[in-house]
């Protein structure tokens, strides 16, 4: 799992304008005119995003991707385990190719510049759904957040059967050994980096004892086709469909770690009432595709336990976003993820240990 340690790129200079301007005049699939490029918000990750503005007919601009570099597509940002094959084209195309066969609505790739680290992507605007419902009243909030189960659940069926050996998410998966490497990725920053002292040891063999034991009970659900990152931030709102970015690290995992991303997410909180409904529809979405039964009550609490694990991961890395990438913007959000952890700690009584220990080195779990 050599792949969980690799050493962070840096982020490349901005993209040569004349280069992006003769790739757009003869590379597209459609006729285009540069007319400019503007550089736009990014994510935590070390890429960079542009929108290229266009003239002539629709449409209208590009999205330009832009890698941190581009003989280094081979290793994901994110911690991987499994991976048995060779990995001969970018995990981006590669995972986007299998999704749009799925059904899933993912940016039109236009074309991919290899030498340069470009990638001309299809334009889904600039409302993603934490925006969107920024601005929504609660029952269209509602159904935003359904559209987005309703993409959840293709993603989760269409695109995991039948399985495609040719897609690298088939070839890695969210073992034990990778949940508890998340969770040592929370001891190390959101505990031991944000306080900036060690832990007990008797304490850290506990908790990590602890910690074996959810990861070896969330890694024995059924796997499916988990996108890893599916959040308000990286769902799009381009129309009455929800568009899906930043899935380049999916893998095959729980259903429910893409269900804790987006309804225990980092960066908005949805309603407790919400988030009922919102299981009791993907399970009978899902049930209708598989034309099975779902035990509720267990789903929930496996829900409610990849939360945890899910929610610890987040919290460390914004830690680590902090510390390593030197990027403080995703501080804000600890308190907020620190408290669903805390909430579904005291939910159920045989995680009072775990609770107890915890709670001694993080402020929010008292």
């Amino acid at each position: 799992m050599d792949a969980m340690h690799s050493a962070e790129p840096q982020r490349p200079a901005s993209p040569d304008q004349q280069r992006v301007a003769e790739t757009v005049r003869s590379k597209l699939p459609f006729r285009a005119e540069f007319t400019g490029l503007a550089p736009l918000e990014g994510d935590a990750s070390n890429r960079r995003y542009f929108r290229i503005d266009l003239g002539g007919k629709p449409p209208h601009s590009v999205i330009l991707m832009q890698l941190a570099d581009p003989e280094g597509f081979k290793q994901s940002e994110e911690a991987v385990s499994g991976i048995a094959v060779a990995i001969a084209e970018l995990p981006f195309a590669n995972v986007l190719r299998h999704l749009a066969h799925a059904g899933v609505a993912v940016p039109a790739l236009y074309h991919y510049d290899e030498a340069a680290g470009l990638l001309y992507l299809e334009d889904f605007g600039d409302v993603t759904l934490a925006e969107a419902c920024r601005q929504a009243e609660e029952a269209e909030q509602a159904n935003l957040y359904r559209a987005a189960v309703d993409m959840l659940v293709r993603i989760h069926t269409r695109a995991t059967s039948p399985a495609n050996p040719a897609c690298i998410a088939f070839h890695r998966s969210f073992d034990a050994a990778l949940l508890n490497w998340e969770f040592e990725h929370f001891l190390e920053y959101g505990v031991v980096g944000r306080n900036r002292k060690p832990m007990c040891a008797n304490d850290m063999e506990a908790i990590t004892t602890e910690f074996d034991k959810l990861a070896t009970l969330i890694a024995s659900q059924p796997r499916v086709f988990t996108h890893r990152d599916y959040h308000s931030r990286n769902l799009m709102v381009p129309g009455k469909q929800i568009g899906v970015l930043d899935f380049q690290d999916a893998l095959l995992g729980p259903a429910t770690y893409d269900l804790a991303s987006l309804l225990r997410d980092a960066y908005r909180e949805v309603h407790e009432s919400l988030i009922e409904d919102l299981l009791s529809y993907y399970q009978d979405q899902v049930a209708k595709h598989r034309r099975a039964s779902v035990n509720r009550l267990g789903f929930r609490r496996l829900f409610d336990l990849t939360s945890i694990q899910r929610n610890l991961k987040a919290a460390g890395r914004f830690v680590y976003i902090d510390r390593v990438k030197k990027n403080p913007n995703f501080l804000e959000h600890v308190p907020r993820t620190l408290d669903y952890v805390r909430r579904n700690l005291l939910r159920y009584p045989e995680l009072a240990t775990l609770h107890r220990l915890l709670a001694r080195y993080v402020p929010e779990l008292q």
